[in-house]
């Protein structure tokens, strides 16, 4: 009867102690930087992504669909970037979609609010007046910025050349 006494208060002792270690350990983890810069690097990446796709994608069926389009443009960047597509002349024509297939944010600097982000989009442009679309692969390096109201937008689109068997494709 002794030993399973024993036995018992050692069983309890151990799980207290690994109770503990493990609130010490969650404790520890909720108010640490490295977690908090992977939040803002997994914010950035997942606002970055949505950015790309809506900058590659414009639905130009109608002029109406290309103000919208554009609009929608102007909401997904910031800067020097968003300056100019508002100067963009809505117009009906050649409609594309973009689809991102990978990305990754290559820096981040959460003091500054800016990073940068590489993405593989794949653009299915389908010209006016035809219903066939042809499929192109860009890879595009997107520079964002935090706002005043903590959201990540673009600040700088620019292809990246595609490399294939030593040599740039365009």
């Amino acid at each position: 009867m002794r030993g399973a006494r024993l036995l018992t208060a050692a069983g309890l002792v151990l799980a207290t102690g690994f109770c503990g270690t493990g609130a010490w350990t969650y404790a520890q983890a909720r108010t640490d930087d490295a977690a908090a810069y992977g939040r803002q690097r997994d914010r950035a990446l997942a606002e970055g992504r949505s950015g790309v796709t809506v900058l590659t994608t414009l639905d130009a069926s109608t002029r109406q669909r290309a103000e919208a389009g554009i609009r929608a443009w102007r909401g997904a960047s910031t800067g020097p970037l968003r300056d100019a597509l508002g100067r963009t002349e809505p117009k009906a024509g050649a409609s594309a979609r973009g689809t991102v297939t990978e990305a990754a944010v290559t820096a981040l600097d959460t003091r500054a609010g800016t990073a940068k982000l590489i993405a593989t989009v794949t653009v299915e442009v389908t010209p006016a007046g035809t219903r066939r679309p042809t499929t192109d692969r860009k890879r595009l390096e997107a520079v964002l910025a935090r706002t005043d109201a903590g959201e990540w937008k673009v600040r700088a689109l620019n292809a990246v050349p595609l490399v294939g068997n030593g040599e740039e494709r365009r």
